[in-house]
């Protein structure tokens, strides 16, 4: 069953007490077997093409259905491993995992990412057009980093606001799209234009202990005193699953910082 899976996308369902549920995309690039078991195998997933939900999807519909069909809503086939899904459940479970969250600060939009209705008897979406979609995937990453700083700077630890009261913090990734970097929100930080800038081009990174490691030969004292928050530390989210990993944060240590 994996082996067809090779080249598409596969729906990940997380099921930890209280955390039930589907919760990302992300596109399966080989299987291998497992040198020691010949009846396992590993899939190997491709990193850049791994897309979080905005929202994490219940196994049930909200009239108490599962999303699966195969799947009886006390349990059972749910411990599968690995389960084939219909495209329209694919299209439901994504569409919903999708469906447009308003920003922290702006009023709800009027409907989902893609407009899907579940009485048409065709329901399915193009993954190739959806799941590869910069604009959707950076929107969708835009939020989801923005709502989990709070609209706060990572960095400066500013919350700024327009005249009309929006956020004017972006979401940067830590490790580059161009780089293999994937859009989860453990690969963001909410920083502000300028900080954006130059996270991007390595002249600051964040520590293991999230001291902010600041380039000085390139940037000035004055210029860190005016941008930093004197803790020179990072300002973390409330949720600690939506930390940085350190897997990016090494990355961007080793791979950009003081590279331009």
């Amino acid at each position: 069953m994996l082996r067809e899976c090779v080249g598409d996308w596969v729906v990940f369902y997380e099921g930890r007490a209280g955390l039930n549920g589907y919760t990302h995309v992300q596109k399966v690039a080989g299987v291998r077997p497992d040198p020691k078991r010949p009846d396992h195998f590993y899939a190997d997933l491709d990193p850049a093409e791994m897309l979080q939900f905005e929202r994490r999807v219940s196994r049930l519909r909200p009239d108490g259905t599962p999303y699966e069909q195969r799947l009886p809503p006390s349990g059972g086939l749910n411990a599968s491993a690995v389960r084939r899904l219909t495209p329209r459940e694919f299209s439901a479970i994504v569409s919903e995992g999708l469906h447009e969250l308003p920003d922290i600060d702006a009023h709800p939009r009027s409907g989902p990412l893609f407009d899907l209705e579940e009485d048409q008897s065709a329901f399915t979406i193009d993954r190739t057009k959806v799941l590869t979609s910069r604009t959707l995937r950076d929107a969708a990453f835009s939020r989801m980093v923005r709502r989990a700083y709070g609209g706060r700077c990572a960095i400066s630890g500013l919350s700024i606001r327009n005249g009309g009261g929006r956020a004017e913090v972006q979401a940067a990734h830590i490790r580059p799209v161009a780089h293999g970097g994937p859009d989860v929100v453990r690969n963001g930080l909410a920083l502000s234009g300028t900080l954006h800038w130059m996270f991007d081009r390595g002249l600051i990174a964040i520590a293991e202990d999230h001291a902010i490691m600041v380039s000085h030969n390139k940037v000035d004292i004055a210029t860190v005193d005016r941008l930093l928050h004197p803790s020179r530390r990072l300002m973390l989210p409330k949720d600690p699953r939506d930390h940085p990993h350190p897997e990016y944060l090494r990355y961007h240590r080793e791979e950009v910082y003081g590279h331009a």
